[in-house]
């Protein structure tokens, strides 16, 4: 899979409901959810107790995720970054959501994902 190959929306139209179910999944704290997409570099990372501690504090702090908009792509022949402006609930501003997508054992997966 040669992410340079493919279009902005193609793009989009894979990471887009991805991020969706992470951040569904991350509102209702639900592990199994969150990490349904992630490659075994993430799994690695990501603990159920690691998610519920992120969760917990953001959602305190922040509310819960609101409106995202889709800012930029970035094509390498391997992977792609996606960055969206991200809003919250309770949270002022502009926030920023990014994904790193990659494609391993003939699926889509999240090799790497952070909303700061």
């Amino acid at each position: 899979m040669n992410f340079e190959e493919m279009s902005e929306q193609e793009i989009l139209e894979i990471a887009n409901p991805i991020m969706d179910r992470l951040m569904k999944a991350s509102t209702n704290i639900d592990y199994e959810g969150h990490v349904q997409d992630f490659n075994k570099r993430m799994l690695r990372i990501v603990t159920r107790d690691y998610l519920h501690e992120v969760c917990v504090k953001y959602q305190a702090e922040k509310g819960f995720f609101a409106q995202r908009e889709p800012v930029a792509v970035f094509r390498r022949p391997e992977s792609a970054a996606i960055i969206w402006k991200q809003y919250y609930t309770k949270a002022p501003g502009e926030h920023v959501a990014e994904m790193v997508l990659v494609y391993e054992d003939g699926r889509f997966l999240v090799d790497h994902a952070m909303v700061f």
